[in-house]
């Protein structure tokens, strides 16, 4: 571990209950500890930081009963923030402290230097503020869209006040809106997708685009679930939530657009693609172009497509059942017995 690590987990102990203010914001203070649902700041009580040094430990330290991991702040910051590298969680450590990095020019030294707007780094700090979406208008604005069960695994957020400006010369106004993490192959975060929604959750914000993109999307994507030698990937979100609302241990990933499905960089370990078009000339233009790529890195690749115009309007017309089956018939046999719960529990 790098030299300065000891050094800023001991700096960040004399701040600890600051610390969890800022990072851990779904939490309160209970007594000597601040109580939480988890590192990545999901609201509840299982996870307990030591803010007062006592003969039961230093300060700074934390606990996860329902997982018994543990570990110190500088790990709080690196879950809370999404943040892999520990170059990074060290300047966002040397940030909350008013730290200057070591390597920065006096003049380029201020302890409240921002990320460049729309940068990955910003993209990371707008994650890392965000919560859960459990209990909010994220979890109702899906629900609409015929997904009541969302397996993201960690994947999307909440923001309950997201900055939108339509333009440069348009004030800025504020909307709840849910927060998807982009990740490289390595998963570090390279940008969000943010989608802004209704207060009620009925739909989306009544604004221009009340969907954006911020950060290093070429060749990354929104994942959910661990990709290995099977992978399904698709343009939009509630698409590919669609998908994995039916199917829902199989790895996939929401490209966000045609072009950028097109040119979706895949693990070197994938064997089988599924590729989840819109039924339009620009989706199927992508999943010819990927289809292309797949195979000639020696990867199979099959096209799934839907009946109406995406998998979400499958999914809201004809029912996850059928769904489901329209799907089985589009897969392999062997990913069949894997992956559609139905075929798993007739052979059981």
């Amino acid at each position: 571990m790098p030299r300065d690590a000891s050094e800023l987990a001991l700096r960040l102990a004399r701040e600890a209950e600051a610390v969890c203010r800022h990072y851990l914001s779904n939490g309160r203070r209970q007594g000597r500890y601040w109580l939480v649902g988890d590192s990545r700041n999901t609201p509840g009580r299982s996870m307990f930081v030591r803010l007062v040094a006592s003969t039961k430990g230093p300060a700074g330290k934390w606990t996860d009963a329902a997982t018994g991991e543990h570990g110190d702040l500088l790990d709080i910051i690196s879950e809370s923030c999404g943040l892999l590298d520990f170059r990074d969680v060290a300047d966002e450590a040397r940030r909350f402290l008013g730290l200057p990095r070591p390597d920065s020019p006096p003049e380029l030294m201020s302890a409240h230097a921002k990320a460049q707007t729309g940068s990955p780094a910003a993209a990371r700090r707008l994650f890392g503020i965000s919560r859960s979406i459990n209990r909010t208008v994220v979890e109702t604005y899906l629900c609409r869209r015929g997904i009541p069960s969302v397996h993201h695994e960690g994947a999307l957020r909440f923001h309950p006040r997201c900055y939108y400006r339509a333009d440069d010369e348009a004030p800025t106004e504020v909307w709840p809106a849910m927060i998807a993490r982009v990740t490289d192959l390595d998963g570090r975060i390279t940008g969000v997708h943010r989608t802004w929604l209704d207060p009620s959750g009925r739909g989306k914000a009544s604004i221009d685009t009340p969907r954006r993109a911020m950060g290093d999307l070429l060749g990354n994507a929104v994942r959910f679930g661990l990709a290995n030698d099977v992978l399904v990937a698709g343009e939009g979100i509630e698409t590919m939530l669609s998908i994995r609302h039916v199917l829902p241990s199989m790895p996939m990933v929401a490209a966000l657009s045609a072009n950028h499905l097109a040119a979706l960089l895949l693990p070197l370990t994938l064997r089988r693609l599924y590729i989840a078009r819109d039924a339009d000339p620009a989706g199927e233009g992508a999943a010819m172009n990927l289809t292309n790529r797949a195979e000639a890195a020696g990867i199979e690749a099959f096209t799934l497509s839907p009946s109406f115009d995406d998998f979400n309007g499958d999914l809201r017309t004809l029912g996850a059942e059928e769904l489901e089956a329209a799907l089985r018939v589009q897969l392999v046999p062997q990913d069949v017995v894997r992956f559609v719960r139905s075929a798993t529990t007739v052979a059981g």
